[in-house]
Parts: structure tokens; sequence; C-alpha cells
């Protein structure tokens, strides 16, 4: 574990230096148990790939006081809280602009971009970029590609795209430069619902061809 403050009031707690499923699922169970722990002045959690951070109100205590407090909650030998993991099923119509274009560079036909693309059971390991976008992996080693050389300026909210090791979906209109597969009519954020984002770390997904 390495500690490093993140501004004046959060912290970081790093497990581990490489991206992988046997990581993230160290910095969930990281992220329940300082959660359950409900430490005197923190305000949020935030999973990541290899690290958690902590955010806590600086007028109530210190970076000094929040590392001692998380070193002693994860040296403890309580019993770590379990999450429930919930799996999502999102329904997919692969219509994307960039669906040909990622059969050709991948050597494979555009039925199988779709077999391929809707067979994991994907892990979110990451909420990001904006709120209720999440990172998810990891993708079919064939579909690994770049993103775009250049981003689209607007991407409309529901598509579904690849970049990388990962596959997502775009929760609102914004600028993106991620390969385009198809869209889905599910709501990822939707600050009426509680709570607003539909994933969180830790969950699983699984995209259903239409």
């Amino acid at each position: 574990m390495r500690f490093a403050p993140l501004g004046d009031a959060a912290l970081t707690l790093t497990l581990g230096d490489a991206i992988s499923l046997d990581v993230h699922a160290s910095v969930v169970r990281a992220a329940d148990r300082i959660r359950a722990a409900r430490l005197p002045s923190m305000l949020d959690i935030v999973p990541a790939y290899t690290a958690v951070t902590v955010y806590y109100d600086p007028l109530r205590t210190d970076c000094a006081t929040m590392q001692h407090l998380i070193s002693t909650v994860m040296a403890s030998e309580g019993p770590t809280p379990q999450t429930i993991v919930k799996e999502q099923v999102i329904p997919v119509q692969y219509d994307g602009p960039d669906l040909a274009a990622v059969a050709h560079e991948t050597g494979i036909s555009v039925s199988e971009v779709v077999a391929r693309h809707a067979a994991p059971l994907y892990e979110v390991c990451v909420i990001g970029f904006v709120p209720g976008f999440a990172y998810l992996g990891p993708l079919d080693p064939t579909l690994i590609l770049p993103r775009l050389s250049t981003p689209r300026r607007r991407v409309p909210a529901g598509s579904v795209a690849i970049a990388g090791c990962q596959t997502g979906v775009y929760p609102f209109p914004t600028p993106g430069g991620w390969r385009l597969l198809g869209h889905t009519d599910v709501t990822l954020f939707d600050v009426d619902r509680d709570p607003p984002a539909l994933l969180a770390a830790g969950d699983r997904v699984r995209f259903e061809a239409l």
C-alpha cells in the first residue's frame, strides 16, 4: 500500500502498479472496508483501477490523521463487508458508424465483431470522464484498437464504444474519440434516480445484441 495526498482534502491509497482484475478486486474490497468503517470527517470514496481515493473535510481533520485511520482499518483482521455485486444487461443495437471499420481493421466480419463484443461479462472498473460513464473490461483481445486519430466533437448519448482494452457507454452527448459500435436506450445517469448512476465499480455488465 502506498499513500499520497491529493490536494488538501483527499488521500489516495494505491494497491498496485498494473491494471488487472485481481488488483481491481483488491481496490473494491478496500473501498468496501473503508466505507463500512464510517471514518470521521470522511466525505466520499472513489475506487479506480489500482487505487482508492478518500475525500475528507479538511476543516475537521488532516491528511496524516486520515492516513493513520485508513491504515488501521486496512490492517484490521475483521471480515470485509460484502457489497452486493449487480449484474446489468444492456441491450444494444449494433449499428454504429465505426462498426464496419472495426471489422476491417481487425480482419473479422461485422457479425463476429458483434459476437465478440457481446460475449464477455464485463467488470465496471472505474466511473469517470462524465457522471455515469463506466469503463468496462477486459475487452476481447481481437477488438483492441487505438482511439480515433481525430475525436468526434459530439458523440450521441447511449453510444456503445470501444477504445484500447475497454468498452463503455456514453451517458451524455459529449466529445469523444472511442470507436462507436452501436447504441442503447438504457439511461446510464439520472439525477432523479437513487443512486443516479446505473453502474458502480465492481458491478458486472453484459451487452445483449438486438
